[in-house]
């Protein structure tokens, strides 16, 4: 029924892909704990040390930048996730049509690993833009009070 020539090069092409997948998979839950040690500084030491600065232009790029690196994560982490679920799946339905039930739960279990660490990743980058978000309002609105305060 499926036999065409298109429909063989996109089940090629998506069975490429998982091992790039799950690769990227492993790089976000790294990158959000690393993103996760940043932010216990950055919480602590890192925001008064640029209020102190008094240069709103650089809390804001520096803001940007942290803020855009956590959204990164939030967007990319679940989307690699659910394409490392749905591309097992593919086999393991045609494995569980064959009467193959080892192929299936291999499947499928490659299909909630990622699914799993595509989430975590996802919901940490989430706390951590919301976190950053409003650490950095705050700064900038301390700065603007001590801005007002000065030109009295």
């Amino acid at each position: 029924m499926f036999s065409s020539i298109s429909v063989g090069l996109m089940h090629q092409i998506s069975s490429l892909l998982l091992e790039p997948v799950s690769w990227a998979l492993l790089f976000f839950v790294i990158f959000s704990i690393y993103e996760i040690g940043i932010i216990i500084g950055e919480g602590s030491v890192e925001i008064k040390r640029l209020i102190k600065t008094n240069n709103t232009t650089l809390v804001l790029n520096i803001a940007k930048k942290r803020i855009e690196r956590a959204d990164f994560i939030t967007r990319l982490a679940p989307m690699l996730g659910l394409m490392g679920t749905l591309i097992p799946l593919g086999p393991g339905l045609a494995a569980l049509g064959d009467g193959d039930v080892k192929i299936l739960s291999t499947a499928m279990s490659v299909a909630f690993d990622t699914t799993v660490l595509g989430l975590l990743s996802g919901m940490t980058g989430f706390v951590i833009s919301r976190l950053r978000r409003r650490w950095y309002d705050k700064a900038l609105s301390l700065m603007e009070e001590k801005k007002v305060e000065n030109e009295k």
